[in-house]
C-alpha cells in the first residue's frame, strides 16, 4: 500500500467509516505484476527522473448528471438542469456540485474552481497541478466519489464520453510540464520564445504530436469516445497545437508576464472514460520520446480550421475517426506500447476489439428507423 493516498471516504455513516489505500499489485511471489496500471505509469516516470524530471499534470474533469426515475435507474432523456456554460442554476442544483467539490476537499484533494458547462446538466471541476501520480489518484477516486455524492442526491453522474447526440461531449483536458529534479525549476519555460516554451517543451510536444494518433487509444478507450471527437463542440480533429485555438489537439496557454513557471501543455483529446495512469503514461513516454529524439516542431495552426482551404487540410494529419482506426495506430507504434508493458498492451488491444466487435454486430434504433420501413 502507499501510506500517502491513505484517506477516509466521507460519504459513509460515522458509525461506517471506510478508510481507503492505493496499492501497488504484486504477485505471490513478491513480483511487480505487469498488469498494474499504476505501475506501467511509475515505470515511465522512473525513465523522467533518470533524465532530470519530474512530471507534473492537472486536469479538467467533466461529468453529466441525469435524473433518476422512481426506481432509482438513470433517465438519461432527462439531465438535471437546463442552463449553459457559467449559467447559474436553482439552488438546489448549484448546491450539488459544492457537496461534490466539498466532498472531494475533504479527500485531500485540490480543488481549483467548478463551474457549469455548456451541455445541460454538464459540469467541470478542475483540479489542482500536482504529481502525475497524486493526479492520476485523485481522477480515479473523484470519480467513484462524484458518483456517490450523486446517488446520495437521487441523481446519476455518468462520465461517458457522449450520452446523448444532441449534447456536448464530455472531456478531460490534461495540462502538463516537466520540472527539474534539482532545482523545482518548469523546464517548458522561456520568456524569450514567442509562444514561451523553451526547446525542451517543443522537443516534448512535438513527440506528443508524433504520437498522438496511437495515443488516443488509450486516451480515447471506448467506442463511445469517437461521438465526441471530431464531433462535439472544442473536441479535436487535427493533429495540431496552437495558444489561442481551442480546436487543436494540444494548446499552449497563454500566460501573463513573468509567470513561466505556469508554463504547460494542454492536451485536449483525451476523455474521463480513460484509466487515468495509462494515460499519464502514455503522455509522459510520447514527450520523453520527442526529447530524447529533437524531434522538429511544425508550425502551430492558429486559425479556425473550418476556414481553412482544403488543400491544407488534406496535409494535416487527423485523428483516428474510430477505436477501431485508433487501435491500428497503437498496434504499430512501439514507444506508446513499450510505455505499457506487453501484458497492459496485449490485454488492453484485445479487450477493446472485443468490444468495437460487439458494437458492429449491433442492430441500432437509427439503422432500424432509416431502413426497416424503407427496403
Amino acid at each position: 500500500p502507499d501510506v500517502n493516498t491513505f484517506a477516509i471516504l466521507p460519504w459513509d455513516q460515522p458509525e461506517e467509516r471506510v478508510g481507503r489505500l492505493i496499492c501497488q499489485v504484486h504477485t505471490p511471489h513478491g513480483d511487480p505484476y505487469p498488469g498494474d496500471p499504476r505501475r506501467a505509469l511509475q515505470n515511465v516516470l522512473d525513465q523522467a527522473r533518470d533524465l532530470g524530471y519530474v512530471f507534473r499534470t492537472g486536469v479538467e474533469l467533466e461529468f453529466f448528471l441525469f435524473q433518476l426515475n422512481e426506481q432509482g435507474v438513470a433517465l438519461p432523456a432527462w439531465p438535471h438542469d437546463s442552463v449553459s456554460y457559467f449559467d447559474l442554476s436553482t439552488n438546489f442544483r448549484q448546491s450539488i456540485r459544492r457537496k461534490m467539490v466539498a466532498t472531494l476537499t475533504r479527500l485531500g484533494m485540490s480543488v481549483i474552481s467548478s463551474h457549469h458547462e455548456i451541455g445541460s446538466g454538464q459540469h467541470e471541476i478542475n483540479f489542482g497541478y500536482e504529481e502525475a501520480l497524486t493526479t492520476a489518484d485523485q481522477v480515479l477516486t473523484a470519480r467513484v466519489a462524484l458518483k456517490s455524492v450523486a446517488q446520495h442526491n437521487n441523481l446519476h453522474c455518468t462520465f461517458m464520453p457522449r450520452p446523448r447526440r444532441d449534447l456536448p461531449g464530455s472531456g478531460m483536458h490534461t495540462h502538463q510540464s516537466l520540472h527539474s529534479i534539482d532545482s523545482g525549476a518548469n523546464v517548458f519555460s522561456d520568456p524569450g520564445h514567442e509562444y514561451g516554451l523553451s526547446e525542451t517543451g517543443r522537443w516534448f510536444l512535438a513527440g506528443q504530436l508524433h504520437h498522438a494518433r496511437a495515443m488516443v487509444a488509450v486516451l480515447a478507450p471506448l467506442v463511445n469516445s469517437y461521438k465526441r471527437l471530431g464531433t462535439s463542440i472544442e473536441a479535436p480533429v487535427y493533429v495540431t497545437w496552437a495558444h489561442i485555438n481551442r480546436a487543436a489537439l494540444i494548446r499552449v496557454p497563454g500566460l501573463m508576464p513573468d509567470d513561466g513557471a505556469h508554463t504547460r501543455l494542454e492536451l485536449r483529446c483525451p476523455d474521463p472514460s480513460s484509466n487515468p495512469y495509462l494515460a499519464a503514461a502514455v503522455m509522459l513516454a510520447a514527450g520523453l520520446d520527442g526529447i530524447r529524439q529533437k524531434m522538429p516542431l511544425p508550425e502551430p495552426l492558429e486559425e479556425d480550421l473550418l476556414g481553412q482551404d482544403r488543400a491544407r487540410l488534406r496535409r494535416a494529419r487527423v485523428l483516428p475517426a474510430t477505436l477501431e482506426e485508433a487501435l491500428l495506430a497503437l498496434e504499430a507504434d512501439e514507444t506508446i506500447l513499450s510505455a505499457l508493458g506487453p501484458y497492459i498492451s496485449n490485454s488492453f488491444l484485445a479487450s477493446r476489439r472485443e468490444e468495437v466487435e460487439d458494437f458492429n454486430r449491433q442492430v441500432t434504433d437509427w439503422e432500424m428507423e432509416r431502413y426497416f420501413q424503407r427496403f
